[in-house]
């Protein structure tokens, strides 16, 4: 049975009086038309991080700032992969949130997850798996959508859109904020001899005045930043970029009502993994895939 899902190949830059909205039709356009369209798309993006720091630090202007340490984590999950033609603008924009952290009153914690069904045309996506197209399948069912598709961002599996659609990004982490987070900690981050991760992780419980009685506390080990040429397919030329890409994600244990979580860790690494590109994801989420109620991000070096 043929699998059901799209590539999204539409982009919506956001900006002070219009969209731009670009249409690449069935893949029908020369590899040359193709590169045009995304360089188009990425010219945009450095416009798009300007008006959203500039709106989100006015709006919190009249406030008293908090401190880093202070700040509510909003998970940024990326649907992405190489194969997908439209999904590079939305690797840069998850990059650029990253990077310049646009929202002052939050900390954007990124997690790029590349799926496998793009894994045709005789390129094979080195950081797919089938894992990440299982998880996003959950959120299709979650959502109530026809079909999976890339690049889909999901917001602290509160809300979902076009990954590149920098418009629905700021309405989503708008509300984001507005949530309140369970503290999560990671401590004691090691890896051994036989490369594997040691971590420990505390979470607090979930409230008694929480609907749930269960939430699931996932980790995740992410390359802070990778690349990859791409030598065939859609994107084929083409050097790509990306942030926090996944290599593990695991459910760890669950969090019960009126009960904190404590435990140790151990996630086996791939071979020749750089400690120093690692980054540590720890998040705590609803039942089936439900809203993120809280999560933290660490390198190795912070110990």
């Amino acid at each position: 049975m043929k699998s059901t899902f799209s590539c999204i190949c539409r982009f919506r830059g956001f900006g002070p009086t219009k969209f731009l909205d670009y249409t690449l039709r069935n893949g029908k356009h020369a590899k040359t038309e193709r590169r045009e369209s995304m360089m188009k798309k990425l010219s945009v993006l450095p416009l798009v991080l300007i008006v959203l720091t500039s709106a989100w630090s006015l709006g919190a202007s009249s406030e008293t700032a908090p401190s880093p340490n202070s700040r509510p984590p909003i998970l940024i999950e990326l649907f992405t992969s190489e194969g997908c033609s439209s999904c590079p603008p939305a690797d840069t924009f998850l990059e650029k949130l990253d990077s310049v952290q646009p929202v002052p009153t939050a900390e954007l914690i990124v997690l790029s997850e590349h799926v496998d069904y793009w894994n045709h045309d005789g390129w094979k996506d080195p950081f797919s798996s089938a894992f990440y197209s299982d998880r996003q399948n959950d959120y299709k069912s979650r959502f109530g959508l026809k079909s999976v598709y890339t690049p889909e961002m999901v917001v602290d599996g509160a809300s979902e859109f076009l990954g590149s659609d920098a418009h629905s990004a700021e309405r989503a982490l708008t509300q984001a904020i507005k949530s309140p987070k369970i503290p999560v900690t990671l401590s004691r981050l090691s890896i051994d001899a036989s490369n594997t991760l040691q971590v420990h992780i505390e979470s607090d419980a979930l409230p008694a005045s929480s609907r749930e009685k269960e939430a699931d506390v996932y980790v995740a080990v992410a390359l802070h930043h990778a690349e990859s040429d791409v030598l065939r397919g859609e994107n084929a030329g083409h050097r790509l970029a990306y942030a926090n890409v996944a290599q593990t994600l695991k459910d760890v244990g669950v969090l019960r009502r009126g009960q904190a979580f404590s435990q140790d860790v151990s996630l086996k690494l791939e071979p020749g993994t750089d400690k120093n590109n690692l980054r540590i994801i720890a998040f705590v989420q609803e039942k089936h895939q439900g809203k993120v109620l809280g999560a933290t991000i660490h390198s190795i070096e912070e110990k």
